[in-house]
């Protein structure tokens, strides 16, 4: 059985009447990307500030890294990283300072620190600008810094919380390469977002939170097929196979002009198999096949209620 990062079950927080989560279960298993959404309001930063011993929860049990939450914090804190929305870096600091004074918050030895900040500094391509400023880095190089500052403690687990705020569509790809290679490497991420093309691209597992509680939770396939909206659209190089697929599925839109059939489907392998055996056993070639499923957008939006400005 795999082993589990973060093992939250029950996870309660109030501020006065307002329950901020209520009963929240997770389970994220080690060396992976765990994503959680959900529209502003919804508890997501208390979340990570809770499971990071920023601030306590009023009820549940939290184990994170292996380490009771309430009865062992500091082994927690030990080791975890944290890199939020909002950079840590002194910008008055040059990019190598940056690094040495974590090493020093980490009580590295002096020739320790020289050679983590030297590693850090080619690993995130920041050498070239390690005796600049940070005030005079891009956004971009800001937040690989930061990351890099995070990694100095060596986490076995990082929370990133929105952590490709307001970067380019480049400088956003460039960090997404950058999480990959730390869970190539055996850490494990809890991310945050307000980009859901981001845990498209990243994420193992979703879960959706919404009023303090999880409302879905799965793969980003298995979230797209909870809602309706599904198709498989089949070409074909003649109309008579054309018509005689729909007459075999029995369901469908034709486009004679484009010699297309759209299909509902929930688009599992189950369904796309099914539905090309039956075509088979009556000798009826496809020419071409796509799968459409609602992207995650959709998912939000109607799990949610939330419109779908508010998620970008």
């Amino acid at each position: 059985m795999t082993d589990l990062a973060i093992a939250a079950n029950g996870l309660r927080k109030s501020y006065g009447e307002k329950a901020v989560l209520d009963g929240v279960d997770l389970a994220v298993p080690e060396g992976t990307i765990f994503s959680l959404l959900g529209p502003n309001g919804a508890g997501k930063t208390t979340t990570v500030q809770i499971l990071s011993t920023s601030i306590p929860a009023d009820g549940g049990t939290v184990q994170v890294a292996g380490h009771d939450l309430a009865r062992r914090p500091d082994d927690v804190r030990g080791a975890i990283g944290v890199t939020g929305q909002y950079s840590a870096v002194d910008k008055l600091l040059t990019g190598e300072e940056n690094l040495l004074l974590m090493a020093d918050l980490w009580h590295l030895s002096r020739r320790d620190g020289k050679r983590k900040a030297a590693e850090l500094l080619e690993r995130f391509a920041l050498v070239d600008a390690a005796g600049k400023t940070a005030q005079t880095y891009s956004g971009g190089m800001q937040r690989r810094l930061d990351l890099a500052m995070t990694l100095v403690g060596d986490p076995r687990l990082i929370f990133l919380d929105e952590p490709t705020t307001g970067l380019d569509p480049r400088s956003r790809r460039s960090m997404w390469q950058i999480v990959r290679e730390l869970v190539a490497g055996g850490v494990t991420i809890f991310l945050t977002t307000q980009y859901l093309e981001e845990a498209d691209e990243l994420a193992d597992r979703i879960a959706l939170l919404d009023h303090g509680r999880l409302i879905a939770e799965g793969t980003a396939d298995e979230l797209k097929r909870l809602i309706p909206g599904g198709h498989i659209e089949l070409t074909f190089a003649a109309s008579h196979l054309l018509d005689a697929a729909r007459d075999v599925i029995g369901a469908g839109i034709a486009d004679p002009e484009a010699l297309t059939l759209r299909v509902p489907s929930d688009g599992s392998v189950r369904a796309v198999r099914d539905m090309l055996v039956a075509l088979d056993g009556r000798s009826i070639d496809v020419a071409e096949m796509s799968v459409h499923t609602p992207d995650l957008d959709d998912v939000f939006l109607t799990l949610t209620g939330q419109q779908k400005e508010a998620t970008r």
